[in-house]
């Protein structure tokens, strides 16, 4: 079929989807719903069977809906109508959620039921809203929209009313969640409340809160058990995040973002705590200790950590769960040093966990745009990235395995392909590419790594088509060595299983000394530092040429703002055929 995605975004919700109906043969096309008259010009273009919305802020206009059946995915339980549905399920802690898709009519979130899917929502003060969308709420959506698009393209199906006679319907219509709704008051609210809030907010909006007087929105929460103050004050600093006394304990606050003074204000940028109060309230860390986390002691889950260790048996895997996917100079320093402090543990295999949601997004684009000088910050995180990457390549004393829980994208993807093996959930979606980033040439020795694992003509077209690919895909082109179809438990399991297995392989020994031997005839070949030196060599003109494309485009990227049109390598039916 053909399909159009009417989308606000991008997002990855809409390239997972893409994904799937890609692979499924259908002819996708991606239009982002600016204004009425770009969509319904996108419409005429394309001419399309069925149109998907995975993620919209406004609704369809009628002139498009009465001529072409809209299939809208709404995050919410049947009957469940209105803005803000994840935020309310997690406020109000509900056991359980899902993914309606309905068609559109003239009323938001109120059409016929094509398709849903139900899940069990985790427990709110350890899951943020940004990791319910991205785990649960994608697989049951991607479900969902399959179902219900072969209910479509087969005939016969009749979509069911919104009867809210129905015991099923569970849901109801609700107003937007709003700041007062969330408003955390640290002399009152547990630790428990304190991290529902900000989870429910985590990704966007943020929950709104005072520090030292300034209006500051608050993400990426986590508990501590151990450490106790007066509430609401800030008790410890660890890394990029500070701690707060609650009643009953405290919580960890990842990251901050300045409310605007006004409408007129500068735009603001979502950073890591410390550096934002560093930056804007120079004394507020003052006299607050630094707590270190030693990664290599076992592991603490009552606490705040972004690397760390675990050995098993004659395995050791390296966890670095970055918010976001994004690695600062700093963490790709810290998280070099941790490898390299693995690999002088007694282990056989060393298997890179990265996090929960994130695999790796490669440099940090907002610590870059906030940077004094944003070109010079760049050098800097791209060359601690390349160290992070030469330190995996040269490994000689172990198996090194990638195993990618969650996304990866840029700098990310070729930072998996320093492992020796790489294994991915079938979920994952991979963008192996830099172009997107203002034709941004890209690092971490990919022009060494992917050759390895993928022929020429499939290597341009992956790092020149700015195309998302799913796990399959990779595994067919090579790029990566096998995807499992699991959950996130039983991915881990297998992981566990096939690193055990590597490890105590009979031909281990023979293998590594292979591994070895070849790493020194490519060097031979062309050593590794030429490799860098030529990357860096396009890297240097993206960061200080004449050229300010990087510039530009980091810039719309990290302050998120609107599209004024859709790329052309989405749009396929914007393409002029000659």
């Amino acid at each position: 079929m053909k399909i159009l995605f009417l989308t606000h975004s991008f997002n990855s919700l809409a390239q997972r989807l893409y994904v799937e109906l890609t692979q499924l043969r259908h002819a996708v096309s991606i239009e982002f719903d600016i204004n009425d008259t770009v969509s319904e010009q996108a419409v005429a273009l394309f001419q399309p069977e069925l149109i998907v919305a995975p993620f919209l802020k406004r609704a369809i206009p009628e002139s498009i809906w009465r001529n072409v059946p809209c299939l809208i995915v709404h995050p919410g339980i049947v009957g469940d109508r209105g803005p803000s549905a994840l935020d309310w399920a997690m406020m109000q802690e509900q056991a359980e959620w899902g993914v309606t898709v309905l068609q559109a009519n003239g009323e938001m979130d109120a059409g016929d039921i094509w398709a849903f899917e139900n899940f069990q929502m985790p427990p709110v003060h350890l899951t943020k809203k940004s990791s319910l969308y991205r785990d649960q709420v994608v697989e049951s959506a991607v479900r969902a929209v399959l179902t219900a698009i072969e209910r479509y393209s087969t005939g016969g199906y009749r979509p069911e009313p919104q009867d809210y006679s129905r015991p099923e319907m569970r849901g109801r219509k609700h107003t937007p969640i709003y700041q007062s709704d969330r408003a955390i008051d640290w002399q009152q609210d547990n630790t428990h409340t304190v991290l529902k809030k900000i989870n429910a907010a985590d990704g966007f909006p943020g929950v709104l809160d005072k520090i030292s007087d300034v209006d500051w929105y608050v993400y990426d929460a986590h508990s501590e058990a151990r450490l106790t103050g007066a509430p609401g004050k800030i008790i410890a600093k660890r890394h990029n995040a500070i701690c707060r006394a609650t009643i009953d304990g405290a919580v960890w606050i990842g990251h901050l973002k300045r409310k605007p003074d006004n409408a007129t204000a500068p735009l603001t940028l979502k950073l890591a705590a410390t550096t934002a109060l560093e930056s804007y309230c120079a004394d507020r860390l003052d006299g607050v200790p630094e707590v270190d986390y030693d990664p290599f002691v076992p592991v603490r889950y009552d606490t705040y950590r972004d690397i760390w260790f675990e050995q098993k048996n004659d395995v050791g895997y390296l966890h670095f769960a970055f918010y976001n996917g994004a690695m600062d100079t700093g963490q790709c320093q810290r998280l070099r040093q941790a490898y390299l402090k693995a690999t002088q543990q007694n282990i056989k295999v060393i298997v890179l966990m990265g996090g929960a949601d994130f695999w790796s997004n490669g440099i940090h684009l907002n610590h870059i745009e906030f940077a004094g000088s944003p070109a010079d910050e760049s050098w800097r995180n791209i060359n601690a990235m390349n160290d992070l990457v030469l330190a995996i390549i040269t490994n000689e004393q172990q198996f090194t395995i990638a195993a990618l829980q969650g996304n990866a994208g840029a700098g990310g993807v070729f930072l998996s392909l320093a492992a020796d093996f790489v294994f991915a959930r079938k979920s994952v979606v991979l963008n192996p590419h830099y172009k997107s980033m203002g034709n941004l040439y890209g690092s971490e020795y990919w022009t060494y790594l992917l050759p390895k694992r993928v022929d020429p003509d499939k290597a341009v077209s992956l790092t020149q088509n700015r195309l998302p690919i799913g796990a399959s895909e990779a595994r067919d082109l090579g790029l990566i060595d096998d995807c499992i179809a699991m959950d996130r438990q039983g991915f881990v399991r297998e992981i566990e299983r096939r690193a055990e297995q590597l490890a105590h392989a009979a031909d281990y020994t023979a293998r590594l000394q292979q591994k070895v031997q070849q790493r020194c005839q490519d060097e031979r070949l062309k050593p590794l530092q030429q490799y860098r030196d030529e990357e860096l060599q396009q890297m240097q003109l993206n960061f200080y040429g004449f050229d300010p494309s990087y510039h530009v485009a980091r810039y719309h990227f990290v302050y998120k703002i609107p599209h004024a049109w859709t790329p052309l390598y989405l749009a396929r039916h914007r393409w002029i055929k000659h």
